[in-house]
């Protein structure tokens, strides 16, 4: 009896020894995957926070380009101007081969001017063309002839456009505003003093838009002044002369135009001298004869003659 209570005793106590085995060993295993989960997890956040800072710092420079202002001259507002003169053989044949050249770059002659004579014609056209083929209509030009002078302008109005977008989409919303208050009004007062102000908002609408066609004009079409002149024609501006004969000739000239202004107001004065001198003059001869006219005297007797003395005897 007391045996089998022994062998239950050692099995109860084996199992237990086991059973306590088992769960330390569980426990371990458990702690190890809790830190191998943990561990995963936090490795994982940061692959994907350095995959993120590698995102960032190659997207950096995009952000950067894509804020910075846009230098390209193609997306500038840039007015071209343009003034050469030529001398050609033939001014006709020449303006006419100008105006084919405008007209194949999608231009127009804004403006011809000519004087026509055989050796010494000049022709001063306008051009207006487009601001892309500037460059090649101005070289086109030079080589009709000998270029005797070339100046090329030009102006960067690309703030002054982004300025008046600015200030017309503002004044846009002002007019809009005033419209909205007016639709509302409900006195004769208020209603009179709204459509004032609506009417000065709108004439200042009006002038930024025109301002900003002006621009727009002037940018899309560029101005070339040309001149053609004919193999005698004498150059618009002429050299500096200096020396004595130099210096004579502008006295002289001086001199006849002084004396010219000298004969015009002797020619206006003479009229005024003829009415006014004539009777002076009449007046003064004959105060003058009255003088000269010798005054009446009263005759003198002679005294009687004086007797001689006589001697003494």
């Amino acid at each position: 009896m007391d045996e089998r209570v022994g062998r239950r005793r050692g099995a109860l106590l084996a199992a237990t020894t086991l059973v306590a085995v088992l769960g330390v060993t569980g426990c371990g295993a458990g702690d190890s995957g809790a830190q191998d989960a943990a561990g995963t997890a936090a490795e994982a956040p940061a692959a994907n926070g350095g995959a993120a800072d590698r995102d960032s710092a190659a997207g950096a420079p995009e952000a950067a380009g894509a804020g910075a202002p846009d230098l390209r001259v193609d997306q500038r507002a840039i007015i071209y101007t343009g003034t050469m003169r030529v001398q050609v053989d033939d001014v006709d044949a020449a303006a006419r081969e100008v105006t084919a050249a405008v007209t194949r770059a999608g231009g127009f002659i804004g403006g011809d001017q000519r004087r026509s004579a055989e050796a010494d014609a000049v022709a001063e056209l306008q051009l207006r063309v487009p601001a892309a083929k500037f460059a090649g209509v101005v070289d086109e030009i030079a080589k009709l002839g000998k270029q005797e002078s070339r100046e090329i302008s030009t102006q960067d109005v690309t703030e002054e456009t982004v300025d008046l977008d600015a200030r017309i989409a503002s004044q846009r919303a002002r007019v809009d505003s005033a419209r909205r208050l007016l639709a509302r009004a409900t006195s004769i007062a208020d209603l009179v003093s709204l459509e004032n102000e609506l009417g000065r908002r709108e004439a200042d609408l009006a002038s930024l838009e025109a301002k900003k066609r002006r621009l727009a004009d002037l940018t899309a079409l560029s101005t070339i002044t040309v001149s053609l002149a004919g193999p005698a024609a004498k150059a618009a501006e002429e050299k500096t002369e200096t020396g004595f004969l130099y210096g004579l000739k502008g006295g002289w000239k001086a001199f006849v135009a002084s004396l010219a202004v000298l004969l015009t107001v002797l020619g206006a004065l003479l009229p005024w001298l003829v009415a006014l001198g004539v009777p002076l003059a009449a007046l003064l001869l004959v105060l003058r004869r009255r003088k000269k006219a010798p005054a009446l005297v009263a005759p003198v007797s002679a005294p009687p003659p004086v007797p001689a003395a006589r001697s003494a005897p």
